[in-house]
């Protein structure tokens, strides 16, 4: 396994705890030089916060510890493919490389749905590295929402 799979192995952890809370099943971890400096999942529901999502809570907590908000040089590994707020953090947090697992063709805004980290007019590019445990991260999702759709089911039987 390459350290590239063991971060995004975190983030799949992350994923797992989220789920376990009701939380859509998305982790996230920051790494830098080989050191993980935060570590966290989607909290939206649980903090009633919409902007509580994986990759910004890892920006959050690693722009604290380091003390600066530019995180020149930080690695984020995110088991689904950010959506156009995170995608935009990322830019604005000056990460050098996102490492994502799944795609996600409803809100991707890295390559499904749009490209944002590839517009012109940005002034700081993020290297992208996309399918890392690929299967794994999208199986955490999918049981997530064939659970929710099974419950929703039940609910609305007489």
């Amino acid at each position: 396994m390459d350290s590239d799979e063991q971060f995004m192995q975190m983030a799949v952890e992350e994923a797992a705890a989220a789920a376990r809370t009701g939380e859509v099943p998305v982790g996230a971890v920051a790494v830098s030089r080989g050191e993980v400096l935060a570590r966290s999942h989607n909290c939206t529901v649980d903090l009633n916060d919409p902007t509580a999502h994986a990759e910004v809570l890892a920006l959050r907590q690693a722009a604290e510890r380091l003390g600066n908000y530019r995180l020149n040089g930080v690695d984020l590994y995110v088991t689904l493919e950010p959506c156009a707020m995170c995608a935009g953090a990322l830019v604005q947090a000056r990460v050098h490389r996102l490492i994502y697992g799944a795609d996600d063709p409803k809100a991707g805004a890295v390559c499904s749905c749009a490209r944002l980290l590839e517009a012109p007019f940005l002034n700081h590019r993020v290297e992208v590295r996309a399918g890392v445990l690929a299967s794994e991260c999208a199986a955490l999702l999918e049981k997530f929402f064939a659970e929710r759709r099974a419950e929703e089911k039940l609910a609305r039987r007489p």
